[in-house]
């Protein structure tokens, strides 16, 4: 565990998923999971850009080629995704953006840090060809779909 990843006051999910340290009581990257959270959130209420700048400025505390890394990477797919779709009207933009996430996704296991991740993929690959999908549609964490409150966009505002 990388040390400048740590944030004990992150809570705990509801469940084991990966990246919870059921021993220790504690996630093996708690700022990943803060990143998580928010994006995810923001994500849910339409705040595409917001949602991937929490990733992406989680993301670069990873090496290439981890999982942490890969599953951030996917996630700055997604959120860009959205946006070229919902703000831009760009759907082979959104396309080749979900096709990306997809093969970052890959290995990645489906309850990543609380992510529906089987979810995820599920609704890019569906979004491929009916990208109405999207609409409506929102990411799930410990089997929530959770909305951004004001927390939310103070910790996005904090990255700029």
């Amino acid at each position: 565990m990388n040390e400048h990843t740590r944030d004990p006051t992150v809570g705990p999910p509801r469940g084991a998923p990966t990246g919870w340290d059921e021993h220790e009581q504690r996630w093996e990257h708690g700022t990943l999971r803060r990143a998580t959270v928010h994006g995810v959130a923001l994500y849910n209420v339409g705040e595409y850009h917001e949602s991937h700048d929490c990733f992406e400025d989680e993301w670069y505390n990873y090496g290439r080629g981890t999982t942490e890394s890969q599953f951030l990477h996917g996630m700055v797919q997604v959120a860009a995704g959205a946006y070229k779709h919902f703000d831009f009207e760009n759907d082979d933009g959104m396309r080749s953006l979900f096709r990306t996430a997809l093969q970052y996704f890959r290995g990645v296991p489906n309850d990543f840090y609380g992510v529906d991740l089987l979810g995820v993929r599920t609704t890019l690959t569906n979004a491929l060809e009916d990208p109405s999908v999207l609409h409506g549609w929102q990411v799930v964490l410990d089997g929530d779909r959770p909305e951004a409150g004001p927390a939310d966009f103070e910790y996005a505002e904090q990255l700029e």
